[in-house]
């Protein structure tokens, strides 16, 4: 039987996709989705590692707001440590604007726009 520690964490860490991997489709499809939209909208407001998973408002579920994570940590946008209990994330603003200069910054203006 697993040492089950009380205080510490099971799941596995999240892996990570660095922006230099990623094409532009996955990009684009990453950014393409409402709820997505508005986790990066949230992130980008934020100090990096001040919002926990629990922190974003969005209208999914705690296992469809998981997957979004996955979609944006593969598409090379998050980046997501585990500290205690809680999952903490950050915009990777600067490693993806490096890959796809001015895509983020278009994205979230566009959004603004609507």
């Amino acid at each position: 039987m697993p040492d089950r520690t009380q205080g510490t964490s099971h799941r596995q860490p999240p892996v990570h996709t660095h922006p230099d991997d990623v094409p532009l489709l996955t990009a684009l499809c990453a950014l393409a989705d409402p709820v997505r939209l508005q986790l990066i909208r949230d992130l980008a407001g934020h100090a990096d590692w001040t919002l926990s998973c629990s922190n974003f408002d969005v209208p999914v579920g705690r296992a469809a707001k998981s997957h979004h994570f996955s979609v944006l940590r593969d598409a090379g946008l998050v980046e997501q440590r585990d500290q205690g209990p809680k999952r903490l994330n950050r915009l990777r603003r600067e490693e993806f604007d490096a890959r796809f200069p001015g895509l983020l910054d278009l994205t979230l203006r566009a959004d603004e726009d609507e």
